[in-house]
């Protein structure tokens, strides 16, 4: 049949024309901030949400030999929960956050799983979104800055003899609920010695 051992594959997401212009800007906006504010390493965190899928598979089939796209039926049935990771810019690794759909906390880990005190004990959060979908969401990212990220501040603040004013610069993506204007005077409001610095738009693989 003249076929070969493939695996599936999509088109790539298009990096904005004006990337380099993007993240010139980005860059001295953080430049700026860190400037300004005498923001030390340990205050400036990356938080990025990833999807982890319980049985993800290698997604291999097979198709003709040369094929440039190849399509899997069933290859995107996926069973997973998302994952808030953060670092911070002198390596530290913060406590994660973990979504997963549902209304109720019957849709969480059980707490009589294996090492389930063990990883509360970390600072992990476990948590159920609220809605139908893994999604984060207000209310789970809500969660996490005053759980995770907020305490991770004040204790470097702590660590390092700053001021409990000291500002700390967060850098996450531009995705709609991050940009809202609802997070954003959320913040304001809440974690007003926390600076919002966002990837630009389409430049997260870069």
């Amino acid at each position: 049949l003249n076929w070969s051992e493939r695996k599936a594959t999509r088109a790539a997401q298009k990096i904005p024309d004006d990337w380099e212009e993007k993240c010139e800007k980005s860059f001295l906006r953080k430049a700026y901030s860190i400037k300004e504010y005498d923001i030390p390493s340990a205050l400036y965190v990356n938080s990025d949400q990833t999807q982890v899928v319980y049985a993800p598979g290698d997604k291999m089939t097979y198709a003709p030999i040369g094929a440039k796209q190849v399509s899997l039926v069933g290859g995107d049935e996926k069973r997973a929960f998302t994952l808030m990771v953060s670092v911070a810019n002198d390596g530290t690794l913060l406590p994660f956050q973990a979504i997963y759909a549902g209304l109720s906390t019957a849709s969480r880990p059980s707490k009589n799983a294996p090492y389930y005190n063990e990883v509360i004990n970390t600072g992990m959060l476990l948590e159920h979104s609220g809605t139908a979908t893994y999604w984060s969401n207000m209310a789970t990212m809500h969660s996490f800055v005053d759980n995770i990220l907020s305490p991770y501040f004040a204790g470097k603040r702590t660590l390092l003899n700053l001021p409990p004013t000291q500002k700390a610069l967060w850098q996450i993506d531009v995705w709609s609920v991050h940009r809202s204007e609802e997070f954003r005077g959320w913040m304001s409001t809440n974690h007003d010695d926390i600076i919002l610095d966002f990837v630009p738009g389409g430049c997260t693989g870069l």
